[in-house]
């Protein structure tokens, strides 16, 4: 079986879209500052209205940066991800809930994630993102060798 760039594209981008908002939502609640701690119904609809806006934000961005030649794309999908963690962070900030340590290397590489909601890997979003981002990986990386190859760019 053959996957193209754009069936993989279209994948990924439909598996995203059925999992970001919840986990754009996890994020502002796991960072509530005592675990257990009553969470304010004002906090909790603020939280799921970022995630929305989050998914939207995702998505768009995702069809924008990837349903393109590969040879134009500028952006990969985590880090689509880890800009959306912006909306989670507006809501944590807002309701004043304190960031957390983060080492050397996150805060110089991510310094406006002061909450450590950015994913490192596919897993860190949702399980079921590591097949299709995995896939979609491949298929860009196939199809740039192939134009590579054809360009006379590449030997075997």
């Amino acid at each position: 079986m053959t996957v193209t760039i754009t069936s993989a594209t279209n994948d990924l981008i439909a598996a995203v879209d059925a999992v970001v908002e919840e986990w754009l939502f996890r994020c502002a609640m796991s960072r509530w500052p005592v675990s257990g701690d009553f969470v304010p119904g004002d906090f909790d609809t603020a939280a799921r209205e970022a995630a929305r806006e989050g998914r939207i934000f995702v998505v768009a961005e995702l069809k924008a940066g990837l349903l393109i030649d590969v040879d134009m794309q500028r952006t990969n999908p985590l880090q689509i991800l880890r800009e959306a963690t912006r909306y989670p962070t507006a809501i944590l900030a807002r309701y004043g809930v304190p960031s957390v340590a983060r080492d050397e290397m996150d805060s110089r590489i991510m310094p406006n994630d002061v909450y450590g909601l950015s994913p490192a890997h596919w897993n860190d979003v949702h399980g079921s993102l590591m097949e299709p981002g995995i896939i979609w990986g491949a298929a860009k990386a196939s199809t740039m060798l192939q134009r590579r190859r054809s360009e006379g760019k590449l030997t075997e």
